[in-house]
């Protein structure tokens, strides 16, 4: 059930995402949002239910066959975050870090996080 205001949190209990995908659709979309009352720092924020966000609710919310990428605290190996990251990631994300990959190998991304001298 929608209500006027809700927090990430309660859209992705709401339709299987992740809180972090909430989030990139409320910039990505444009939504409205104002702070949530009582936090401070300013980061917790109230996404604006109207129109425009029920709509897109409703047709991105997951059948039950879609498959959720909460991780649990089992699944936190390396393996699995990268893959739940590339599924956070835009279709134009995806394309420019496997560019990456196939032209600079494992070795040049790893020296671009500082993770590797380079040669």
């Amino acid at each position: 059930m929608l209500k006027e205001r809700m927090t990430p949190e309660e859209l992705a209990s709401l339709t299987g995402y992740s809180r972090q995908t909430i989030n990139k659709w409320v910039r990505k979309e444009g939504w409205v949002t104002s702070p949530k009352p009582g936090v401070q720092g300013g980061k917790a924020r109230l996404v604006h239910i109207n129109e425009q966000v029920r709509a897109f609710i409703r047709s991105a919310q997951r059948t039950e066959d879609q498959p959720k990428t909460t991780l649990t605290a089992s699944d936190t190996s390396l393996e699995a975050l990268l893959i739940r990251l590339a599924k956070e990631m835009t279709d134009a994300e995806q394309k420019q870090l496997s560019s990456l990959l196939l032209r600079d190998g494992i070795t040049g991304l790893l020296q671009r996080l500082g993770l590797r001298d380079q040669k």
